[in-house]
């Protein structure tokens, strides 16, 4: 460690300096500097590119333990702490989450719905639980209104729209393209919140077609749709924290290329192993 310090500040410090510093030889420390990388520093470089490699191909945004599961995927067999360690020394920090506006709940339905998922966010199939809810993302044309719709099973997201403003119209379009992509579904739960737009005729009608069960999360608990959140809190730590959206078209094509190219394909999810949402 001593020696690999004076390398590193050779440049700034004379070597007889640092080495009177540390208290080390300086024909120790050319010796050392003309011996050959050991096989584990050899294997360190190679682990450190596919680390980098995966870090940045995440558009930086992955923290130690989901890098480790793409390294894993490559074939390499290495611990957690060596990749923590690796992103130590190549300064690789995933950005760390935002506290973003609170979502505009104001508009609220007058007959909502029982909480039947209950906060159980597993499932053993396909098409048995969808979630559902909506954000905003700031443009210079005003709010961006997203909302989307994901199933439990492997969080893909089945299920997106996006409007100028919040309405039914925006979160039945959503569920709209989640059937269209799943096929008529069959015994199949829809959960969200209370707001108006999922309480409407207009929404609740779409639902009663597809027979669809409807479960709502109770008043004024946000965790009984945390796994909603913590889709959109993703997004906006993601992607949209970092841009400055000159339309309100410029923010759509990003969102649905984050969804769509990112999150759907690539993004592996702690919650189900550190997989890729494949179904």
């Amino acid at each position: 460690m001593k020696f690999g310090f004076v390398a590193k500040h050779r440049g700034i410090w004379p070597v007889r300096l640092i080495c009177e510093t540390l208290e080390v030889s300086r024909s120790g420390f050319y010796a050392w500097l003309a011996r050959p990388p050991s096989a584990r520093a050899r294997r360190d470089e190679t682990l450190a590119a596919t680390v980098k490699a995966s870090f940045v191909s995440s558009d930086r945004t992955y923290g130690a333990r989901r890098v480790w599961h793409d390294v894993l995927a490559e074939g390499m067999s290495c611990g957690l702490h060596r990749i923590e360690r690796l992103m130590r020394a190549q300064v690789l920090r995933a950005r760390p989450r935002r506290r973003g506006l609170p979502s505009d709940k104001s508009l609220r339905g007058t007959v909502p719905s029982e909480n039947v998922l209950d906060r159980q966010f597993v499932t053993d199939a396909p098409n048995r639980k969808w979630i559902a809810d909506f954000t905003y993302i700031w443009t210079a044309e005003g709010w961006l209104y997203v909302a989307a719709v994901i199933d439990l099973f492997s969080r893909r997201v089945v299920g997106w729209s996006m409007s100028a403003a919040m309405t039914a119209q925006l979160v039945t379009d959503a569920l709209l393209i989640a059937i269209w992509r799943r096929g008529k579904p069959d015994a199949l739960m829809h959960h969200s919140d209370r707001g108006s737009q999922y309480t409407s005729e207009q929404f609740q009608r779409l639902m009663a077609d597809h027979g669809v069960t409807c479960s709502m999360s109770r008043s004024g608990k946000v965790w009984d749709n945390a796994a909603m959140e913590s889709f959109f809190s993703s997004l906006k730590t993601e992607r949209a924290v970092r841009k400055v959206y000159r339309t309100r078209d410029l923010a759509r094509a990003d969102v649905l290329e984050h969804i769509e190219r990112f999150y759907n394909l690539r993004r592996r999810h702690s919650t189900i192993g550190y997989l890729i949402p494949t179904a």
